[in-house]
């Protein structure tokens, strides 16, 4: 439970100003890991954000401020992924990159760059997989920590660590990149 001291932190309004500005940069992206939009990324954190302070006496404390904020980023944008306008969007961004052809100069010098590929792949794995990825090498969690937001067992982490692993070795072995 949060101590007074906890709890009267939580309700200040500067406390959610340090929050935003001590979180906001990572949940973002986290979240364009799930939705691959840029706009809908911040979308989702400002509604995450708003959530939080308006249910500010909801939380209980039985984790860090930044486990709970991560649960709330990714609860929100699964519920952006299952929406009608989403999926409406996502038809549309189809057709218009069918017709569209040709890369530019620029396009092709970042496509050559290894961290864009790597994270070109990582955004390609399956959201069970991609999730796992991202919060345990790119934002540093910790499996118990990677297991508690994702409400999983370690072991279910460990294994979709695994398995993610796998995947990328063998797409990159397939395009000759290892």
């Amino acid at each position: 439970m949060l101590s007074s001291k906890e709890s009267s932190d939580f309700n200040n309004h500067f406390f959610f100003e340090d929050l935003v500005d001590q979180y906001g940069e990572e949940l973002m992206r986290l979240a364009y890991t799930y939705v691959k939009n840029k706009q809908a990324a911040e979308d989702i954190i400002q509604d995450v954000f708003l959530r939080a302070y308006e249910k500010r006496e909801a939380f209980k404390g039985h984790s860090t401020y930044r486990t709970y904020l991560y649960r709330m980023t990714i609860n929100r944008c699964y519920d952006h992924l299952r929406s009608w306008s989403y999926k409406n969007v996502r038809i549309s961004d189809k057709i218009i990159s069918f017709f569209q052809s040709g890369n530019s100069t620029e396009g092709d010098v970042i496509s050559n760059d290894d961290r864009h590929t790597i994270g070109k792949e990582v955004l390609s794995l399956d959201l069970k997989y991609r999730e796992v990825i991202v919060l345990y090498y790119y934002e540093e969690l910790s499996i118990e920590e990677v297991a508690t937001i994702l409400a999983c067992s370690r072991n279910t982490i460990k294994t979709r660590l695994r398995r993610a692993r796998e995947q990328l070795k063998v797409h990159f072995e397939k395009r000759g990149e290892l």
